[in-house]
């Protein structure tokens, strides 16, 4: 019983050194891969600095492990397997009397170890991540143009031809309250409108004036009419906060997302297909870093006499295979072809039904 013991921390020990390095390797594949180029889209479009963009991928990094530890996990579990197989130790364990499935035990505790962890990240630190950086990225968004701290300065406002929409000047900007406030709006053809206020703020999709005078004049300059105001709002041609509504549901948990989709049906939506995808996936996803075990160990035996290891290009084969029937299934579910429970789950099931079968192969018929 001991010397079993001490080969479940030898199997242990390889499993999560592998594991880690995978997780290196994979997260920065999708870091170079997708979060970088929507880094640099929204440097170049919106024009939000570089700190507050880096800021918003590190607070992306929890939602990047979520889909990482599965790969991290086959790729563990195939060179793992793959190498006791070079080695002829498994051939020896076996002669020894243990199982291929005793043998699996350290590799099947080590993925629902994964996928619980894996759960965790997604209920518990990717929501609340997610919200953080949607906030910091509407606040850079709004505050693009406004200096903190500054005095005595304008910027311009353009419409989607490049031409002049609206010039700002503000006196003085301090803890995001400007005051002196003039802006020149030549957005309406024929007409002019000139707005002091001696206060005002900026949200993500308008400006929000105080205590001032709005005054608009024709094309010759004469004033056509005047309003005075306590509050004033100018809405901007960027609609931020609608643009952050679709990534809503990944600012939820299991419960409040449940309870979200609850909500829209009792409105009328019955466009749900998208939501209850993303309800089911919660569970779905942190559940393939087990399964994904299970397949992992029947391919990854081979015969002792082969001595190239192959596990590297199985990791890559399957997960290809994995990523491609989930975005044809939820491809599927989004067109509501398939039932959305079905569509989330239905990768899972594949792999967890192929991995058993070959999986009682390996220990039992060959």
């Amino acid at each position: 019983m001991e010397r079993v013991k001490i080969l479940d921390k030898y199997i242990t020990k390889q499993l999560i050194e592998t594991f880690l390095l995978g997780i290196i390797i994979f997260t920065s594949i999708m870091f170079a891969s997708d979060t970088f180029i929507n880094l640099v889209k929204q440097i170049s479009a919106y024009g939000i600095p570089a700190r507050v963009a880096l800021l918003v991928i590190i607070l992306k990094l929890p939602s990047i492990l979520v889909l990482t530890i599965p790969m991290g996990v086959l790729l563990a579990t195939i060179l793992t397997v793959n190498k006791l197989c070079l080695n002829s130790e498994i051939s020896i364990f076996r002669a020894c009397g243990i199982s291929i499935m005793r043998l699996s035990l350290p590799v099947f505790i080590f993925g629902a170890a994964a996928a619980i962890t894996c759960f965790f990240i997604n209920e518990l630190i990717v929501p609340a991540a997610n919200i953080q950086a949607r906030n910091l990225t509407m606040l850079a968004m709004t505050q693009r143009n406004v200096p903190e701290g500054k005095s005595n300065f304008s910027f311009k406002e353009m419409n989607d031809n490049e031409q002049l929409k609206r010039l700002f000047y503000v006196d003085s900007s301090y803890n995001g309250k400007l005051r002196g406030i003039t802006v020149l709006d030549v957005s309406k053809k024929g007409t002019i409108q000139i707005i002091q206020s001696k206060y005002g703020n900026a949200t993500p999709d308008f400006w929000n004036f105080d205590q001032g005078v709005a005054y608009t004049l024709n094309e010759s300059g004469k004033i056509k009419s005047s309003v005075l105001f306590d509050r004033l709002q100018l809405f901007t041609n960027f609609n931020i906060s609608g643009k952050m509504k679709s990534h809503k549901a990944k600012e939820f948990n299991i419960y409040n997302l449940y309870k979200y989709i609850e909500l829209q049906r009792e409105k009328g939506n019955k466009n749900l297909a998208n939501l209850l995808i993303q309800l089911y996936e919660k569970v779905a996803i942190p559940i393939t870093s087990f399964l994904i075990a299970v397949i992992g160990i029947p391919l990854a035996i081979t015969p002792p006499r082969a001595r190239v290891n192959r596990g590297f290009l199985f990791s890559i084969m399957i997960l290809f295979c994995y990523y491609l029937l989930r975005a044809f299934s939820i491809s599927l579910g989004e067109s509501q072809v398939l039932d959305p429970a079905l569509a989330a789950w239905l990768p899972n099931i594949v792999i967890g039904s192929l991995g058993g079968i070959l999986l009682y192969r390996k220990a039992y018929l060959i």
